[in-house]
């Protein structure tokens, strides 16, 4: 989505129907864009992470998910060069620090790192229940204050940098001894505290274990404009469709375009996400993805992020993709 918006697509495709299309940043009001967690907004599509959209279906949000993603990224658990932790085994009798958002409604980071955490456990054959989950509180919401943009980013730079703040500090005075660290900045995180990857998780080919927050990513609508106006939620998703087909012979501003959404650098950007993320952007709902997807859904569910289960096959929607033909 984000190509697509830089590329002006968007704006191309429905200008003709007197229709504008603006990111949930361009509201001044927080309210706005707390809708990419809680999908409040009618008329909205939402591209990302996958626990919100999970977490507001389980809680009756009226959505329809009509497109999958799946981009491979660093994802790690990483310990003090002196800790003596050099392999998931030795996480047994360890402390693993979890950051707790307090203050928000659903916390798709400590998802993120739990099921990180779990994962390594398991290589390691180490049952959870013989390591310390260390919570450290945060007070600071995903969703601060920030300035009006129409850029599709949700998230300031400062914001964004503080956003994994609590973990390392905690792992630099020794409250913890391993935390779970994702993406390009987790990459520029390990390089900064001098740690090392205890297991890099986002690489190895069970997708059980790759499996996260962003793996898949999901693509959502409220489910009235896709009853209401199908042919319009059609046409967005053929741009985003068309934008993901463009980056495939353009690397380079695909990776570009990675970096800007996360606040990083190319080369960061580009190590973290791998040599054929580009390749990867064309939304689907391929049963592999809709595999994942579950599982992920599952997790959740087990470790109390969600309190109810539901089907995800009645969540899908396949008729913008097949319509389109972006099967």
């Amino acid at each position: 989505m984000g190509i697509a918006i830089e590329q002006g697509l968007f704006d191309q495709e429905f200008a003709r129907d007197g229709i504008a299309v603006t990111s949930l940043r361009a509201s001044a009001s927080r309210d706005v864009r707390e809708s990419h967690f809680d999908h409040r907004q009618p008329d909205s599509f939402r591209q990302g992470g996958s626990t919100p959209p999970i977490w507001s279906y389980a809680i009756h949000r009226d959505t329809r998910l009509i497109g999958l993603t799946w981009v491979d990224e660093y994802q790690a658990i990483i310990a003090r060069l002196e800790s003596g932790i050099t392999e998931p085994r030795h996480l047994r009798n360890r402390r693993i620090g979890i950051a707790r958002r307090v203050n928000d409604k659903i916390d798709f980071f400590a998802a993120m790192s739990l099921r990180g955490a779990h994962a390594a456990l398991r290589l390691g054959g180490v049952d959870p229940g013989d390591v310390e989950f260390v919570d450290l509180p945060v007070q600071e919401t995903y969703m601060g204050d920030s300035e009006e943009s129409n850029s599709g980013q949700l998230w300031s730079g400062g914001h964004r940098a503080r956003r994994q703040q609590v973990e390392p500090f905690a792992l630099v005075r020794g409250t913890v001894d391993a935390i779970y660290v994702s993406g390009a900045a987790g990459l520029w995180m390990r390089e900064f505290l001098g740690a090392r990857d205890v297991v890099e998780l986002g690489s190895h080919p069970d997708p059980e274990i790759r499996g996260s927050n962003q793996q898949p990513a999901t693509l959502t609508v409220s489910a009235q404009l896709m009853a209401d106006r199908p042919d319009l939620v059609e046409r967005y998703v053929a741009q985003i469709a068309k934008a993901a087909l463009w980056s495939q012979s353009n690397r380079a501003y695909a990776v570009q375009s990675f970096a800007n959404e996360v606040g990083t650098s190319y080369e960061w950007a580009d190590a973290a996400y791998g040599p054929r993320s580009h390749m990867l952007l064309v939304p689907s709902v391929q049963e592999p993805l809709v595999r994942g997807l579950v599982s992920h859904k599952n997790f959740l569910l087990e470790h109390g992020f969600i309190q109810q289960d539901f089907d995800v096959e009645q969540w899908i929607c396949r008729d913008p993709l097949e319509r389109g033909g972006w099967k």
